[in-house]
């Protein structure tokens, strides 16, 4: 990657999304770190700086196409046409289907993928002017089906036919769009989801370190790695493609 290139990760104020803009920085791109929280995203961007990276932060709400609109227009001016965009912005409602509200159902649905869809929109003129691009969207095991998540699934699964969707439609251009399905990775979220459930963190850790084929949890650079694999060069010839970073085989 060269550092003339210009990447945007969504929901880079921590875990999976700021792992992955300090690591797509440390390769030499400039990121531009967008987030609905301030101060995260500032955190994010001082560390990329104090590395030695280029960054800026950028306050948007993916689902609210103004802010999307607004967002790219800030990287653009601040960073440069962006070329690489990680959409991994993401929000659970975890219920049963039967206690899911309506809310709760449009609430996933529009960060996880209204956001992607917008955020590809957005940054389609720049991929095609340049000739050339690399988006990566966020799946999820989930996306297989996971009790108390009809929302999440549903939202991953649609993001799964998005990306080969994309990948049709601008590979011949020069991009290719593909996905990445983290399974369990130690984040502020799976730490809710095991307080959700009245579970000590650290004991839910171990179970499914213990299910789990390598025999330990995931972490946010893990999934990093990955992202980064497919916004090189290396993976020019990868497209449409969901890579589960997961430990092990899924069902």
């Amino acid at each position: 990657m060269t550092s003339s290139r210009v990447a945007i990760v969504t929901g880079a104020g921590r875990g999976i999304g700021a792992a992955t803009a300090l690591r797509l920085a440390a390769d030499g791109a400039a990121v531009a770190v967008l987030d609905v929280d301030a101060q995260t995203a500032a955190d994010t961007v001082e560390r990329i700086r104090t590395a030695g990276g280029t960054a800026c932060a950028v306050v948007a709400d993916v689902g609210d196409p103004d802010q999307v609109k607004d967002a790219l227009a800030t990287v653009e001016a601040e960073l440069g046409p962006p070329v690489i965009l990680v959409n991994n912005a993401g929000v659970i409602r975890d219920r049963p289907m039967e206690e899911l509200s309506l809310d709760d159902w449009n609430t996933v649905l529009d960060v996880n993928l209204r956001g992607p869809f917008l955020m590809c929109q957005a940054i389609r003129p720049h991929l095609l002017e340049q000739r050339w691009g690399r988006i990566v969207n966020f799946s999820s095991s989930s996306a297989l089906g996971n009790r108390d998540q009809a929302n999440y699934s549903a939202a991953k699964a649609g993001i799964d036919g998005l990306t080969r969707t994309l990948a049709i439609e601008l590979g011949p251009y020069g991009v290719t769009v593909n996905a990445v399905a983290p399974g369990y990775v130690v984040t502020d979220m799976t730490a809710g989801t095991a307080e959700r459930l009245g579970m000590d963190f650290t004991r839910l850790q171990q179970m499914v370190a213990a299910q789990t084929p390598v025999r330990r949890v995931g972490r946010p650079e893990d999934v990093a790695n990955a992202v980064a694999f497919l916004v090189g060069e290396d993976a020019g010839f990868v497209s449409g493609h969901t890579l589960y970073v997961t430990g092990g085989p899924m069902r």
